[in-house]
């Protein structure tokens, strides 16, 4: 995908918000799409985010988190993590399969559909520039920054 344009999407979000991809055009974006809120792995890639957030904005980007849980949980984990950024609902799944984020996991010996951690930074013409998938979070949002950096 990378080099491609990033695929358009518009869905409801935190602060009462539908954000769109054309909202960030000129910008750079950092999308990261985690599994599920007030999970420990999810938690702690969110406060990764949240340390590094004045530095992204420094570096003009912004940075958007996508579940599929509901906007009430997320307005619910932003508030209690204090999340600088707004978090995206997809509980259809239309940004998860434009970006082609789920995958079948195993969990407790189930087959599960879920989604498999991945980021994606957008540049400001719209275009993924680099993604990670199957993401580790230690360290993975100061990697993320050093990228967009480059940029």
């Amino acid at each position: 995908m990378a080099g491609s344009a990033a695929p358009e999407f518009s869905l409801p979000a935190t602060g009462g918000k539908t954000i769109a991809l054309s909202d960030f055009a000129g910008r750079k974006l950092v999308i990261y799409f985690y599994p599920k809120d007030n999970t420990p792995g999810c938690t702690q890639e969110g406060l990764q985010f949240k340390e590094l957030h004045a530095e992204f904005v420094r570096l003009g980007a912004d940075i958007l988190g996508v579940s599929r849980d509901s906007v009430k949980s997320h307005e619910n984990f932003k508030a209690k993590m204090e999340f600088p950024f707004e978090l995206i609902s997809d509980p259809e799944e239309l940004m998860c399969a434009a970006y082609g984020v789920m995958k079948l996991k195993n969990m407790y010996g189930k087959q599960v559909r879920g989604i498999e951690r991945s980021t994606f930074v957008i540049n400001e013409k719209g275009e993924i520039s680099r993604e990670w998938r199957g993401v580790k979070v230690p360290g993975h949002a100061r990697e993320v920054l050093e990228f967009v950096a480059t940029l």
